[in-house]
């Protein structure tokens, strides 16, 4: 069984830059500050009471945990300690930049029980990060990476395509750049307008165009088949919504959509039921088989996928959820013909 997450949020703390796209107090939800041990013990406690049987992580999320005083970074690790002593806590994962990090600092993190660390990459292009305000280039990422699985310390990449000079293309090399260094996991977040940061400034000038979101939704769906095919998993597509971020004024453009990830799920399912749906003829009554928990990617949201299967292709389609199947595939039943799709191929085979 998967551990619980305790998530604390330390909101641009420890970071020495301020990224023409950042503003981390909007963007997580919470205000700038460092959690007290006080208040660390009592939500883990109450996590721990709500759930008794499960194993708890704790997670550091915003800033750059890294580059914060050594005494404020075991601030925030010692009480943990003793409950990772205990079991209560099974480990802890926390984010950074990737000119953070180095031998010293990733043998400190392993020996209080970091497990994972997440880099912000955001582009592994050189001009996008320089463009951006990041304040390294990608050779800090390469090295970064090698540094910390050298100390047995599990490691995830975020990623922000539409930065300042990115294209769908430069984004497709940063993303091959990024498996390439074999990460655990990515997270992917399309890069939005905040109000009050630079990218705002340049956007009302007239300087800067984010993505929209068909633009994003597209260059997402090729990024996960390449991620599937290299068989490094996307656990997140887009921000997680938060009262901030939703508040009127807050994202002034951009790709931003609360379900941002299930858009790009369920776009990658209506390329492989087209797909599936070759030589069918118009007025045929199908079903396409959805593997466990995936029934509303095939669906699509307020039936899109559904009604548009209908109105390209003439059949009249339904959805089920088949259990037998793997999670990367999908099936499509007429009669007595059964054919399977993987989503995570560039050219799927019946």
């Amino acid at each position: 069984m998967r551990p619980l997450l305790v998530p604390f949020f330390i909101s641009h703390q420890g970071c020495p830059h301020r990224c023409v796209f950042c503003d981390q107090e909007r963007v997580a939800g919470a205000a700038a500050g460092l959690p007290t041990p006080g208040h660390l013990l009592r939500r883990i406690e109450e996590y721990r009471l709500g759930a008794p049987a499960r194993q708890l992580e704790v997670a550091f999320y915003g800033g750059t945990f890294t580059a914060l005083p050594r005494r404020d970074q075991e601030g925030l690790l010692l009480p943990l300690q003793p409950l990772l002593a205990a079991g209560i806590v099974r480990s802890v994962r926390l984010s950074t930049r990737p000119d953070a990090v180095d031998p010293d600092t990733a043998a400190f993190l392993k020996e209080h029980g970091v497990a994972t660390v997440e880099l912000g990459v955001q582009s592994l292009d050189p001009e996008v990060l320089l463009l951006s305000g990041r304040g390294h280039g990608p050779c800090e990422v390469e090295l970064s990476v090698a540094v910390l699985k050298r100390a047995g310390i599990e490691v995830g990449l975020q990623l922000m395509p539409g930065l300042p000079g990115d294209t769908p293309q430069r984004s497709l090399v940063s993303l091959r750049r990024a498996l390439a260094l074999k990460p655990a996991f990515l997270r992917i977040y399309p890069t939005l307008v905040i109000e009050g940061t630079e990218l705002a400034r340049r956007y009302r000038e007239g300087s800067y165009h984010p993505l929209s979101l068909p633009q994003a939704v597209s260059l997402c769906k090729e990024m996960l088949v390449a991620a599937g095919e290299a068989g490094v998993p996307v656990i997140r597509f887009g921000l997680q919504p938060t009262s901030e971020l939703d508040s009127p004024g807050v994202v002034l453009a951009g790709p931003y959509h609360p379900a941002f990830g299930q858009l790009v799920e369920s776009e990658l399912c209506f390329d492989r039921m087209s797909a599936l749906l070759e030589g069918i003829p118009a007025g045929s009554r199908v079903t396409f088989g959805a593997p466990q928990g995936r029934v509303s990617d095939l669906v699509g949201q307020s039936r899109g996928n559904l009604r548009r299967l209908v109105a390209n292709y003439g059949v009249n389609p339904s959805v089920s959820e088949d259990t037998a199947l793997p999670h990367g595939r999908i099936s499509l039943t007429w009669g007595e013909l059964v054919r399977y799709a993987s989503l995570f191929e560039s050219h799927p085979r019946h």
